[in-house]
């Protein structure tokens, strides 16, 4: 079990909520740069430079993992080492300047959704009415969905559910309209609403939303029409008008300036966030799991801030009193999103050893509901601390921490191993059956999507008639066949 000492917390301020969850979605690189900001923003700041562990605080003489914080309390209990690293091997060096090469200009800022949000709407709110905004906001889920309900804002925040709702509204009707909706249908509700004031819209487009959307994804229009007693050209159009118009899913709609979210790239990682390892390069013994603090020295309030603050006159006290409380905030997020990480990893590492030691058939199915569960924390405070981040394995391979969530990575990982071994091209109805003679089960419609995910062709395009082996079949490739040395052959797929 894991040994953790039980600390009774206050709930946090609306503030102190907003920047730990902001610090928590940072890697390590974009987390040394929020902490290099906000040391040249803020003189109540200031890092010292002597070398110690964020952990434990002793000081550091060698480069690499805290001697103490790295040794178990018990060498024989599998529960993994978890501490912070300042490991300065992934840490840029600021005194190298290459003179060789040319200023670039910044490439354009690119706004959290939250932020680009809070921004548009905060001029029309009051003081106490922002902060509430900005907690909603922080529970927002990728789509642009809200994660909790109004009535847990409501009690978490001491706000009444009148005044709660009314937030909900104003962050509706932001760009890009029906974020914060708490549903896919009441978002494209709240997009037609919007359309509305702007222009007309199909008589049916609001019912159909309601109560046909499970039927006009699945083109059942003669059923509706008869539904509805309309023309089906009529269900026909207001389907169009939906698919046009409309966008289930806010945040992959086009917003702001400088970002399309609905553009999805593949995500490449150049230097891990976390790295896992053996105790003493020792197989056998725990695993260490080292969180990367990209910073050498230890950051801390000024102590001879306040009493500058003290000897200062009245006119610059009420600002120096601004950067004071700042700092000292941002001190304290900071601890919390590294105390979140280092509880999360404790946890996610313990339950994945066999993944991260033997492979991704050995991936056990863990969600980000249950660990929010067992570590007493939202979802949203889960899905943050996973966004992004990356994590080198024993082996040095490189993977994102996301992974440790993909319910469907382990039976991927096996369909490829049949098909890799497949004496002929098994159907998807085949694989079925074989993935659930080894305990997985799993639908048609689903292994055909693993399939693709891994760019394995069908089953009519890997047919080869041939003697001999078959090689292995991707997407987009030619086949290439290995067979006996006078039976020399290829064959191009279309």
């Amino acid at each position: 079990m894991i040994q953790q000492t039980r600390q009774v917390q206050k709930p946090l301020t609306t503030a102190h909520l907003a920047q730990t969850m902001a610090l928590l979605a940072l890697t390590a690189d974009e987390l040394r740069q929020q902490i290099d900001s906000e040391l040249a923003a803020n003189p109540a700041l200031e890092l010292v430079e002597e070398r110690r562990c964020p952990t434990c605080h002793r000081i550091l003489t060698d480069p690499g993992k805290c001697p103490i914080c790295s040794i178990p309390g018990n060498p024989a209990n599998d529960e993994p080492v978890v501490f912070l690293s300042p490991r300065e091997e992934f840490i840029p060096r600021k005194d190298y300047v290459d003179t060789d090469m040319e200023d670039e200009p910044f490439a354009p800022a690119v706004e959290e959704l939250p932020t680009y949000v809070l921004r548009q709407i905060a001029p029309d709110l009051r003081a106490e009415e922002r902060g509430l905004a900005a907690f909603m906001l922080t529970h927002l889920d990728e789509d642009g969905l809200l994660t909790t309900s109004l009535i847990e804002v409501s009690r978490y925040t001491h706000f009444p559910l009148s005044v709660v709702e009314k937030i909900q509204r104003v962050i509706q009707m932001a760009d890009p309209v029906g974020v914060g909706s708490a549903s896919t249908t009441e978002a494209l509700l709240i997009q037609l609403q919007a359309l509305r004031e702007t222009g007309e819209v199909p008589d049916l487009a609001e019912e159909l939303i309601k109560d046909g959307l499970n039927d006009l994804s699945h083109h059942q229009y003669a059923e509706l029409a008869h539904r509805y007693d309309v023309p089906q050209k009529k269900i026909i159009a207001a389907a169009r008008f939906i698919s046009e118009n409309l966008n289930p899913f806010p945040a992959r709609s086009h917003w702001g300036d400088t970002r399309q979210p609905g553009a999805q790239t593949t995500q490449v990682y150049h230097q891990p966030d976390i790295l896992i390892g053996f105790l003493n390069e020792d197989p056998e013994k725990p695993l260490v799991v080292e969180i990367i603090m990209p910073m050498s020295g230890t950051l801390q309030v000024n102590p001879l801030f306040k009493q500058a603050i003290r000897q200062a006159d009245e006119d610059t006290k009420l600002d120096l009193r601004k950067d004071l409380e700042k700092a000292s905030l941002f001190v304290k997020c900071l601890q919390q999103r590294n105390h979140t990480m280092e509880r999360l990893l404790t946890r996610v590492v313990s339950l994945q050893r066999e993944y991260i030691v033997r492979g991704d058939k050995y991936l056990k199915p863990v969600t980000r509901a249950q660990l929010s569960k067992e570590l007493e924390v939202h979802e949203s405070t889960i899905s943050r601390a996973v966004a992004n981040k990356a994590v080198q394995l024993p082996n040095r391979r490189i993977v994102p921490l996301a992974s440790f969530f993909d319910r469907s990575l382990n039976v991927r990982s096996v369909l490829k191993e049949i098909i890799e071994k497949e004496p002929k091209a098994y159907s998807d109805s085949e694989l079925v059956d074989m993935l659930t003679d080894k305990g997985f089960e799993e639908a048609r419609r689903t292994v055909a999507k693993y399939r693709q995910i891994e760019g394995i062709l069908p089953a009519h395009l890997r047919k080869v008639t041939v003697k001999g082996k078959c090689d292995r079949f991707l997407a987009g490739s030619r086949v290439r066949l290995k067979v006996k040395r006078n039976q020399v052959s290829k064959r191009s797929l279309p």
